[in-house]
């Protein structure tokens, strides 16, 4: 079973085109989500935090 994908961005994304279930925050659109994506980054303003089951992914290729 493929797992969904949160992905906190500032900008535009393609994991949709790749066939992967995710929706998109524009963190720099919306405060909320900033400060949830923060959350998840551990204070970190890097951008793409993805959160994919429990795990998160901070950067691209996780370089975070």
């Amino acid at each position: 079973r493929q797992r969904h994908l949160t992905v906190y961005h500032g900008g535009p994304g393609d994991f949709a085109q790749k066939g992967k279930d995710a929706t998109y925050f524009d963190v720099s659109k919306d405060k909320s989500k900033l400060e949830e994506m923060l959350a998840y980054s551990q204070g970190k303003r890097k951008v793409p935090v993805i959160v994919e089951g429990g795990q998160v992914t901070i950067g691209f290729n996780g370089g975070s």
